[in-house]
């Protein structure tokens, strides 16, 4: 038995990195990673909003299409994200570009 995943386990690569670009575009646009540019944080619901929707969206789209791993990263990421907007949003604490 071999302790590498199975190819039908094993995300597409392209797959991945798109979902894992896309949640650290939500974490940026909610204040959860700084700005790469100016190491400060700063939240845009309406982008973040765009991500999840994105996100959801693809899931939708993809339902039965995806291997198990994939399937997986994609929810992780499409909640966590809907989680941190949610969270964010009704911060009455919570200056952001709406």
């Amino acid at each position: 038995m071999s302790d590498s995943p199975s190819e039908e386990e094993t995300p597409d690569e392209r797959f991945a990195a798109f979902v894992y670009f896309q949640a650290q575009n939500g974490g940026l646009f909610l204040g959860r990673i700084p700005n790469p540019a100016t190491g400060e944080t700063s939240v845009n619901i309406r982008a973040a909003k765009s991500v999840v929707d994105s996100l959801e969206m693809l899931t939708e789209k993809t339902k039965g299409n995806l291997n198990q791993t994939e399937d997986n990263m994609l929810k992780v990421a499409t909640e966590n994200l809907r989680k941190l907007l949610d969270d964010v949003s009704t911060d009455p604490l919570n200056t952001t570009d709406s």
